[in-house]
């Protein structure tokens, strides 16, 4: 475990006990068995972004605050220059970077997603809101309820993620795609 998922792991932790919520209460919000989400906040590997989200609304603070540690203090303009965004490992192969990571009180979360190539089903997550894929680079395949929807560069999709859904790289290369998840 790398110590950046360690740290986000100590946060979440951090936030729920000051906060006074129990284990048993969060991991029923996040509709996960509570083994499942202490996971989260011991070892942090396979955290859904969408789980990071909620929680970051749960608590009223900004999600840049759980990934990084820093409070974003920009409200008017946030310049993120290229390759310059918060990076986030989640996942083996699943690399989001934050494009809006300095800027306070966000309404949406832009991330830059890079997939590498994996032939396994993606997990499947939930979350509120509304969201927006637009493929950059290579092909994903988007898997959203029973459906399968293979996207190349240029397609987007605009979904309810309250639906379960996932994404991958299609092929044998990797992908990148712009994604914005409004909650």
């Amino acid at each position: 475990m790398t110590d950046e998922i360690k740290q986000i792991a100590s946060r979440i932790k951090e936030l729920r006990e000051i906060s006074g919520c129990t284990v048993e209460t969060l991991a029923a919000e996040l509709d996960v068995d509570p083994q499942t989400y202490i996971s989260y906040e011991t070892d942090g590997v396979n955290i859904p972004i969408s789980v990071l989200y909620h929680i970051s609304q749960k608590f009223k603070v900004d999600l840049t605050e759980i990934l990084t540690g820093q409070t974003p203090r920009l409200d008017d303009l946030c310049v993120v220059k290229s390759g310059r965004g918060a990076r986030i490992d989640r996942y083996p192969g699943y690399t989001f970077q934050s494009l809006a990571y300095k800027f306070s009180h966000k309404i949406m979360e832009p991330l830059l997603v890079t997939v590498d190539p994996d032939h396994d089903t993606p997990t499947l997550v939930t979350h509120a809101g509304q969201e927006f894929n637009f493929v950059l680079e290579g092909s994903i395949e988007l898997l959203f309820d029973e459906k399968r929807v293979v996207l190349g560069v240029g397609d987007s999709v605009y979904f309810n993620p309250a639906h379960p859904h996932g994404q991958r790289a299609f092929g044998d290369k990797p992908a990148r795609f712009l994604t914005v998840i409004a909650e």
